[in-house]
């Protein structure tokens, strides 16, 4: 009898309309709902996960394969939160970790510069300043 070898796990693959963003917002929620820094903030402000996961697929979807089903003010939603710069980054290390995870590809890489830009331009519109510089939003001046 021969031994069948466990085949390796396939490569990880980009991230694709549908499916592909369901999984990566349900897993990403996930970890961040489990995080001791910024979980707290979401199961307080979540009312509603039913609700809050398919406006994250219509968001991620509209940022990544312009599927115009979304019509929102994320900025807005966020506003009033008590976050700081550290939730922030660990926000985008969630984040990142989990496409790293589970994608890879131009989209993936797309996926991960969207949510850094996000993240800065929060930021710069809450007064806060990022902790990784390399998040920071440039501040343009005239001269």
């Amino acid at each position: 009898m021969e031994d069948k070898k466990d085949s390796p796990d396939p490569l990880p693959q980009d991230i694709q309309s549908g499916p592909a963003i369901r999984h990566l917002v349900d897993t990403f929620y996930t970890n961040v709902r489990q995080d001791n820094l910024i979980g707290p903030i979401f199961e307080e402000t979540v009312e509603d996960w039913g609700k809050h996961l398919p406006t994250m697929y219509r968001f991620w979807e509209k940022l990544l394969f312009n599927v115009p089903d979304y019509d929102g003010n994320p900025f807005q939603k966020h506003l009033s939160l008590p976050v700081q710069p550290p939730h922030f980054t660990r926000w985008i290390e969630l984040f990142t970790q989990t496409v790293d995870d589970h994608f890879a590809g131009p989209k993936a890489e797309e996926a991960k510069t969207f949510a850094r830009k996000i993240a800065s331009t929060f930021q710069l519109r809450m007064g806060l300043k990022p902790e990784n510089p390399e998040w920071a939003v440039p501040n343009y001046t005239r001269g």
